[in-house]
């Protein structure tokens, strides 16, 4: 956008206005978080990664793990994978944390594992967009770049009355327009977070504070009385709800004490963690809200369980089909777990292992079994790597094999779940331990 037509949308001394106040009331307000302490690109880069999607409270201990870790990218770029996952473990969007791991190799091979101070080079690096190179480079190194991100798009169209629709590309682009114009002369580092903290902390989505906001005088929205409408937004479709039959398969014998986890597979959603075995439940029952009763515990408002009768079946067989010898037994727990286009709602039934039947063994495509102890995707010293067990693809997978384990409460610790898996297993291993849990015999 020329400069002209920037003075007839928005007037010089209003956009002058704004980013002097905005300014001033940041250097004199601005909280301290550990990211602010530094310039270090990489520190920077960390932190913006995680606070996509994700509330700076919930960040700040992540980041500290994270950055002790991996200090620097050459460490990050080094680290087997699951080490990154586990300590990104229960944050979520773990594409984010593949993302980074990648961008950081990628930034050791090509530029010696410094963070360029290039604008196309740093948008280049895998899972960082316009925002997040824009933040990084004005930043770290002070660069006049915008770093438009949501709360900045709402700042903005609450300020100066912009009601183009925010979902939308080409609102973006007027956006980082107007954002690159309004950022002082040697001070974009401070300026563009005074607009993230505004965002974050006065011009927020419901009840905006305007009596508090240091620049509300000429915030057109407000003397429209329209600042609760802004901005403009599409809504965009809700995701998919589907459900799915988990099963908690407690071991006997020689795996007494511990369950049967498996990996996904090495591409597509949630690539490479670890979780319950689970399966979607039969689509004649799957919207079915007949409450149940006496079957175990499920949290208020999730889709009541399936039929009894259709999910032993559908459990049985997709055990089986795995090379898991299982007997399906009662309800346990519901939960759910929503992605951007997805919400699964896990009805997660107790199983118990069984002795596998020498007919099914000799059906099976590998020999059943698990590891205990070993380490994820290796086996215990002088043995040989346990039998990887395929599994059902569900919607969502790409339909590749993962390894299964068995596992204990005290082995959690060397694999990387996503956080409904953890919180189901941990709430199982409480039970364990208060003695809640009993046998699974099908009634």
């Amino acid at each position: 956008m020329t400069d002209t037509k920037l003075e007839e949308r928005w007037p010089r001394e209003d956009r002058e206005f704004f980013s002097a106040g905005l300014l001033d009331w940041y250097l004199a307000h601005k909280r301290d978080l550990p990211w602010r302490r530094t310039r270090d690109p990489y520190r920077i880069w960390v932190s913006e990664i995680m606070l996509q999607q994700t509330r700076v409270d919930t960040v700040i201990p992540y980041f500290l793990r994270f950055v002790e870790r991996f200090p620097d990218v050459t460490a990050l770029a080094d680290a087997p994978e699951e080490d990154v996952l586990k300590c990104w473990e229960g944050l979520g969007y773990y594409s984010r944390a593949r993302n980074l791991q990648q961008a950081a190799k990628d930034v050791k091979e090509r530029y010696g594992g410094v963070i360029p101070n290039d604008v196309e080079a740093v948008a280049g690096l895998k899972g960082v967009g316009p925002y997040t190179a824009g933040a990084i480079l004005s930043i770290a190194f002070g660069r006049p770049e915008p770093a438009v991100d949501g709360n900045v798009m709402r700042v903005l169209s609450r300020f100066f009355l912009i009601d183009d629709d925010v979902a939308k590309p080409k609102t973006r682009i007027l956006m980082e327009g107007l954002a690159r114009e309004l950022i002082p002369e040697g001070e974009a580092r401070e300026f563009n977070q005074a607009l993230m903290e505004h965002g974050a902390m006065t011009c927020t989505p419901k009840s905006p504070r305007c009596l508090v906001c240091p620049v509300m005088e000429r915030c057109a929205g407000r003397l429209a009385g329209r600042e609760n409408e802004l901005p403009v937004k599409s809504k965009a479709k809700p995701p998919r709800p589907e459900t799915r039959l988990a099963a908690l398969v407690e071991g006997r014998g020689a795996h007494a004490g511990k369950v049967l986890i498996r990996q996904r597979p090495a591409q597509g959603l949630l690539a490479r963690m670890w979780e319950l075995p689970h399966w979607p439940a039969p689509e004649e029952s799957g919207a079915s809200e007949r409450p149940r009763t006496g079957t175990g515990t499920r949290r208020s408002g999730l889709p009541a369980a399936p039929p009894e009768e259709a999910v032993r079946d559908r459990l049985r067989r997709s055990l089986a089909g795995a090379g898991i010898a299982a007997r399906p037994g009662k309800h346990w727990m519901a939960a759910e777990h929503t992605f951007s286009h997805l919400q699964w709602t896990l009805q997660v039934y107790l199983c118990r292992e069984e002795e596998l039947p020498l007919p099914m063994a000799a059906e099976a495509r590998v020999p059943y079994g698990a590891a205990g102890a070993a380490a994820p995707g290796e086996a215990p010293a002088g043995e040989a790597p346990e039998p990887v067990l395929p599994f059902e693809a569900g919607p969502g997978s790409s339909g590749d094999s993962g390894p299964h384990r068995w596992i204990g409460r005290e082995e959690m610790a060397g694999y990387a779940f996503p956080n409904v898996f953890l919180k189901l297993l941990n709430a199982y291993f409480d039970q364990r331990e208060q003695g809640e849990t009993r046998g699974q015999e099908p009634e």
